[in-house]
């Protein structure tokens, strides 16, 4: 069982800058693929981004060049470093854990954190 604890959040300006971390407990930290997702209110979870150990990472286009993931496996944490903030970025934002490398759907997210709110102002 990985438990996942999420700090960061709140509101910002449109193009400001503002950090989420995440930090898990109950299980061998590099062995999993972490993660953030978010929801929108009315739309569908979305990946963010995703790092697995060995410094791979994933974003969609969505995020590319503006947001940067960063895991620290001796701490147990990740980060998500969100830059140039837009009004459509304002959703709910998960931690999220995957054992293994093979992620492709959010269904098959393993673990969750409680979600913090980033509301981005226009």
């Amino acid at each position: 069982q990985v438990h996942l604890v999420e700090s960061g959040g709140g509101l910002v300006q449109a193009g400001g800058s503002m950090t989420l971390s995440c930090e898990a407990s109950g299980a061998t930290f590099s062995s999993y693929a972490m993660g953030w997702i978010r929801q929108a209110p009315g739309k569908e979870r979305e990946f963010v981004a995703i790092s697995w150990s060995g410094d791979s990472t994933y974003y969609p286009d969505s995020v590319k060049g503006r947001f940067t993931i960063s895991r620290d496996n001796a701490k147990n944490t990740v980060n998500l470093r969100m830059n140039s903030l837009k009004p459509e970025d304002t959703a709910v934002y998960y931690c999220a854990a995957r054992r293994g490398r093979i992620w492709l759907r959010i269904s098959a997210t393993d673990y969750w954190g409680q979600g913090t709110q980033v509301t981005i102002s226009s």
